[in-house]
């Protein structure tokens, strides 16, 4: 479902279809709402992408698998595949959301085009999860070391995520003219 049909179910559930006294309110609860549900969407896809970037190159499941093992339901994280990859695909899905709102309310740098600035600031975020991931959840909470060879795939598919979830939000942001038009390449001639 498109997000402009998400917006008007939204104005309907809430009763705010046609108010206008509340209009910077509910704008600014409009924006933040779509805003969430790309990010939803460039999270999963880009959790995906992440995946099937890592697994081949590492060969082991994620790091949710260790979480589920240790937390849930025991046993070697190598019994839990699907648990592991569900979790992994949540934990990717929520902070997408995140970086959908973070990016529809950081007003600076709006002179540069939402695409650029969701390349830019997608790569930064997938830095700074793959960072607290690295400290908190596998050193902290899992009690995990990674050698620096693991260490530095573990960062690229971060970087990939961020990327992949950076370039979805970018590309279908406010004031990007037509989110629905496919890109047209022109010729260099």
């Amino acid at each position: 479902m498109p997000v402009s049909d998400q917006l008007r179910r939204f104005r309907e559930v809430t009763g705010t279809e046609g108010h206008t006294e509340d209009a910077d309110t509910y704008s600014r609860a409009q924006h933040v709402f779509g805003a969430a549900i790309r990010g939803g969407q460039a999270g999963f896809v880009a959790t995906l992408i992440m995946t099937a970037f890592r697994l081949p190159i590492l060969r082991s499941l994620p790091p949710s698998a260790n979480f589920w093992s240790q937390y849930v339901a025991g046993g070697d994280p190598g019994d839990h595949p699907i648990a592991a990859l569900a979790l992994h695909l949540v934990y990717g899905t929520c902070s997408g959301v995140v970086f959908g709102v973070l990016f529809s309310l950081y007003d600076a740098g709006r002179s540069i085009e939402p695409e650029q600035r969701g390349l830019v600031w997608g790569s930064v975020y997938g830095m700074v999860l793959s960072a607290v991931g690295v400290q908190f959840v596998l050193q902290d909470l899992l009690d995990i070391r990674l050698e620096a060879d693991e260490l530095a795939l573990f960062h690229a598919g971060h970087l990939v995520y961020g990327l992949s979830v950076g370039a979805w939000v970018g590309s279908r942001t406010e004031g990007v003219e037509d989110p629905e038009r496919d890109y047209e390449y022109q010729d260099g001639n």
